[in-house]
């Protein structure tokens, strides 16, 4: 058995896939895999619950496969949350520190963010995460970290991150009733920027979207902190949907060809190849091509890139980014797709794969998992912040993962 406060789990409730890590601690802050388990997403359709049994008995699957491979119970996760219902702005709020010069202090910048978080938010929805972008001191900004700094008023900028409370609710539900209590609620996208961006990205800037099943989250990094992000509703599953609909074949036939043969452009696919696919009913099997195929996909995945396009453009944070564009998820292992979103965007576009798991290798190497490893690292955050500080949670808000807001 493991030590159980070196402990982590987390619990990602995709639309294609649940996906349970358990990982712990080493004596050097390190972070070792010790078991996994996954299971078919079922009950959730586009990141929404629409058949409660359904989804905690996927997750049910997903979290006893892990606990058998660590050796361990389950007890506990921080789990992921994604979807159209996601919502994101930027706000500034500030206190004033008094009429002369004093130094700042851990409860001036809890107090300033306090004032930064009070907007007035849609019907329906929570806050998900205060992620603070820079501290200003008497007007003078780019400040990482305030404290022990003189001035007499402080400001901060935080990027704002909400989510609808009852989707958000019922994932909570689907946890619970699985036999796990939830620890924090995690975007997607800042998960899967933690496992999947170098220093250098973060700084310079950077637009990352994760390619899920039901939808694509994006998020734009600079200086170390979000400055914008929101969500794309199309993910895998209109790219298997189209195929399914346009070479009239099963979903799970569509699925398969997609990720054996599918390609995001014609000119990427070389030497045209025939396929041998199911059909539909009883009726008996048929010989497409792999460029009957790709043209399927492609228009799909040029609307994708135009919606991301749009997004960023709407942004207000629309400039370029230095380093270009990190493609992850799933959705993002479509061959030939990171060669199209380059020559879109006439950017740098690389395939981001999760780092920062020791041990792990194999399947959880490569882009889909981008997202529960970067929910292990978050967790692991989490747990140095409560160990160092004795739960001043307001202590590590200068961090690029403040967690969600108490």
């Amino acid at each position: 058995m493991k030590t159980r406060d070196r402990q982590l789990a987390v619990l990602d409730l995709g639309s294609s896939t649940v996906n349970v890590l358990v990982a712990e601690t080493d004596g050097n802050g390190g972070l070792r895999l010790c078991g996994s388990g996954s299971a078919e997403s079922k009950g959730f359709r586009k990141n929404v619950l629409i058949n409660l049994d359904a989804a905690v008995d996927a997750t049910r699957q997903a979290v006893e496969a892990a606990e058998q491979a660590a050796g361990l119970t389950v007890e506990r996760a921080v789990i992921s949350v994604a979807g159209a219902h996601i919502r994101s702005v930027n706000s500034r709020g500030g206190v004033s520190l008094g009429p002369r010069p004093r130094e700042v202090v851990t409860e001036d910048v809890r107090r300033a963010i306090e004032a930064a978080r009070s907007v007035s938010l849609p019907p329906g929805q929570e806050l998900l995460h205060v992620l603070p972008q820079e501290y200003l001191l008497d007007n003078q900004g780019g400040i990482r970290d305030p404290l022990g700094l003189l001035g007499r008023r402080l400001e901060v900028n935080v990027h704002l991150v909400t989510s609808e409370a009852t989707t958000t609710q019922n994932l909570v539900s689907v946890a619970n009733r699985a036999g796990v209590v939830v620890e924090d609620t995690v975007l997607v996208s800042l998960a899967a920027a933690h496992a999947c961006l170098t220093r250098d990205e973060r700084e310079l800037g950077v637009v990352l979207a994760d390619i899920g099943g039901g939808s694509t989250n994006w998020i734009i990094l600079e200086h170390g902190a979000p400055r914008a992000s929101g969500v794309l509703p199309v993910g895998g599953e209109h790219f298997t949907n189209d195929i399914a609909i346009g070479l009239r074949v099963p979903l799970w036939e569509a699925e398969r060809i997609k990720r054996a043969y599918g390609c995001a452009g014609l000119r990427w696919i070389g030497q045209d190849t025939l396929l041998e696919v199911a059909s539909l009913g009883e009726r008996p099997a048929r010989v497409t091509s792999r460029r009957a195929l790709c043209e399927i996909i492609e228009p799909r995945a040029l609307e994708l890139l135009e919606m991301l396009r749009e997004e960023l453009d709407h942004s207000g944070y629309g400039r370029l980014p230095a380093t270009g564009l990190v493609l992850t998820g799933g959705g993002a292992q479509l061959d030939g797709l990171a060669e199209l979103a380059a020559q879109f965007f006439q950017w740098p576009v690389r395939v981001g794969l999760p780092q920062g798991l020791l041990d792990a290798g194999g399947t959880l190497a490569d882009a889909a998992c981008a997202t529960p490893v970067g929910l292990l690292l978050h967790a692991q955050r989490l747990q140095r912040a409560r160990l160092e500080l004795n739960g001043d949670w307001w202590g590590r808000l200068q961090t690029f993962f403040s967690g969600r807001a108490a």
